[in-house]
């Protein structure tokens, strides 16, 4: 006999009842307190199996309560809306860091040119957090309650969850009591976690780089060492006694000393100023290239594939026991699914020994298991070629290796017609040689406006000429859709939309048709010295513009039908929805570093006076840096132009540019935070 609080406790936990009958503890419904027999009993075990299913489908943890309840609430909150509320606030919340002072809503982030952004109001972007965060109050509030007391202590992900909403809304409190005024937010640091610890796929990439930290840290060393003994070889080297031109110019410029040493070489590292810090040296005396192809050599060749071949290796080998911990999960799944159906005999009863799956009670289950239609009907066809007889738990377990398969998409039949001669259309612009027709056509297109935009190379945008053009756009457009209308008589219309590529075509032909429209209706046929002034929104030119850029774009239809560039794209395509959990990474790192780059250097960037911009040839500044290069719209003024300024120094190139510029702005201490 259960204990009574046995419904409230986990699944998976340890054996409870002691009776025994359980393999490895695994515990069935019959050892659920149940509210009576008969038809609730025999709905909670169908609707336990179909969540066992379900976690099994989503390789998630089997350890949660399984009452009546609990199930219907677990259901609910691994829903489709549930999940991408969710997500929607996760980024909303991240979101508002543009709009919250300081606002990035400006036209540029250029310290010349830029305007008094909008600054919202104190409370608005302050009640949109707290609405956010109390959508994650109530996320914990659930977890805790489906997953336990225990396992939320065990938990580090859901203890630090709890540690951030405290932090966050003890830090928007404080923000509201002093009316916005506060000088750090610390909560906006804080909010990269909510999109963490809402992927699985991220806590397991950053669960990597923990276990990858002491082999790189190892080649970080090396490379430390690296550094320091050509700093101090470099300081040697260019410091003697008796100095030619060459060797005293290399001294002042890049090894003037320690720290400008240092820096010098770690900027040569990641190879941002080749030649260039050599060109002083090496212009005098070939020699001295020996040092600093060594160095390269030894650091960037060597020392950096090296970090790289050991990043590779450590998420590969994770990959693996990540798979193999999916698999076991799924497994376990199914396995909690075949012990709860198999100790069902009737309807309503429990059998003290289970013989197997009735088939028909697993239909049940897979009608109610939220699953994609194709691996559904796979499931109920596979399920009901064994008739009535019980599937054994290999069988169970074997059933579910239809999840691996992937479906082969069936195209709607094409329609019926009786005469003739439109059979015969259909077989013609039905036919892939008519899609090579139409490729034809489009790089003809292309071709066209290539040559128009060399021959106006060197014509101003209001002295062009667009009449050729402007009647080769008409007679292409009208072509395309002429091909869209045979497409859709040849396939009918659910099967050209059933075609990705159709979908593409048609939905750039509409735009493309109704732009033209619009073209013609308000700078009517072109014509011989077709330049009329400007109307409504856009000129002419910027119409023709717009339609060429889409024409351009819809030139990627050839994609599908070029099998090697098919398989490249589908390949690229795969890559991005893999690398998802990298791509979470980044952003947290880009928020992070955003939010302190903002409080550590906003301001910092001043425009230059007098003049609102300082010419090339001006002799005022050196060649090469911050202002003649005109660098101002990299600053930390506002989120935005922070995210974009990460983004220029991640490139590497020029970036001992910024942190000279930062140097001479702020002092000498960003040349430790670079």
């Amino acid at each position: 006999m259960a204990k009574p609080r046995a419904e409230s406790e986990p699944l998976l936990g340890r054996a409870r009842g002691g009776s025994g009958d359980c393999p490895a503890g695994l515990t069935t419904c019959r050892s659920v307190q149940r509210p009576g027999p008969g038809t609730g009993e025999w709905g909670l075990c169908i609707d336990q199996a179909v969540v066992f299913i379900e976690d099994a489908i989503k390789y998630r943890s089997i350890n949660h309560r399984m009452d009546a309840r609990s199930l219907w609430l677990y259901r609910r909150y691994y829903s489709n809306l549930c999940q991408r509320s969710l997500n929607f606030t996760i980024y909303l919340i991240l979101s508002l860091a543009f709009i919250e002072t300081p606002s990035s809503l400006s036209r540029t982030a250029d310290v010349r040119y830029r305007s008094p952004p909008w600054e919202p109001p104190c409370g608005l972007t302050e009640s949109v957090e707290v609405l956010c965060l109390l959508v994650f109050v109530a996320d914990l509030s659930v977890k805790g309650y489906l997953f336990g007391r225990a396992h939320f202590q065990k938990n580090l992900w859901l203890l630090g969850y709890l540690g951030v909403l405290v932090v966050s809304l003890v830090d928007w409190t404080v923000s509201v009591s002093l009316l916005c005024r506060e000088p750090l937010r610390v909560r906006r640091l804080l909010r990269p976690f909510f999109l963490l610890q809402n992927s699985s796929m991220m806590k397991k990439t950053l669960k990597c780089i923990r276990w990858s930290l002491p082999q790189m840290a190892s080649v970080g060393l090396l490379l430390a060492i690296h550094l320091c003994l050509f700093t101090m070889f470099g300081m040697l080297l260019f410091a003697g006694e008796k100095q030619d031109d060459g060797q005293n110019k290399e001294r002042m410029t890049y090894f003037r000393n320690l720290p400008d040493a240092l820096t010098s070489l770690l900027v040569l590292l990641t190879t941002a100023n080749n030649p260039d810090v050599m060109i002083p040296a090496y212009s005098r005396n070939r020699a001295y290239a020996i040092f600093f192809i060594v160095f390269t050599l030894i650091g960037s060749l060597f020392l950096m594939n090296l970090l790289t071949a050991i990043i590779y290796s450590q998420f590969r080998g994770y990959l693996m026991q990540s798979l193999q911990t999916s698999l076991f999960r799924r497994r376990l799944g199914t396995r909690a699914a075949y012990e709860v159906l198999s100790s069902m005999s009737r309807e309503g009863e429990a059998s003290p020994q289970g013989v197997g799956v009735k088939p028909q009670n697993l239909l049940h289950v897979l009608q109610k298991v939220q699953l994609s239609s194709f691996h559904k009907q796979a499931l109920i066809e596979k399920v009901r070629s064994y008739g009535d007889v019980p599937l054994s738990a290999s069988e169970f377990q074997r059933l579910f290796h239809e999840l691996d398969k992937s479906g082969v998409k069936e195209h709607p039949a094409r329609p019926e017609y009786q005469s003739p001669f439109l059979q015969n259309a259909q077989f013609l612009f039905g036919h892939y040689y008519f899609d090579y027709l139409g490729n034809f056509i489009a790089l003809g297109n292309l071709v066209s406006i290539c040559v128009f935009l060399v021959l106006d190379a060197d014509v101003l945008p209001g002295d062009r000429n667009d009449f050729i053009l402007g009647i080769l756009n008409c007679i292409f457009i009208l072509y395309y859709l002429l091909e869209m209308l045979l497409k859709v008589f040849a396939l009918g219309l659910r099967g050209y939309l059933s075609y990705p590529s159709n979908v593409f075509d048609g939905l750039l032909t509409t735009v493309l048709l109704v732009l033209e429209i619009s073209t013609l209706a308000v700078y009517r046929f072109p014509h011989p010295g077709w330049r009329p002034q400007m109307q409504g929104l856009l000129s002419l030119w910027d119409m023709a513009r717009l339609l060429n850029m889409l024409i351009v774009f819809r030139f990627l239809r050839i994609i599908p039908n070029i099998k090697p560039m098919a398989v490249v794209a589908s390949t690229v395509l795969g890559l991005m929805q893999n690398m998802r959990a990298f791509g979470g990474i980044l952003v947290v790192v880009y928020y992070v570093f955003a939010i302190i780059g903002i409080h550590l250097f906003r301001g910092v960037i001043v425009a230059p006076p007098g003049n609102s911009s300082l010419a090339p040839a001006n002799g005022s500044v050196p060649c090469g840096s911050f202002e003649q290069l005109e660098y101002w719209a990299n600053n930390f003024d506002d989120f935005a132009a922070a995210l974009i300024t990460l983004w220029n120094i991640m490139v590497v190139n020029n970036w001992q540019v910024f942190l000279d510029a930062y140097r001479r702005y702020s002092g000498p201490s960003p040349r430790r935070r670079s």
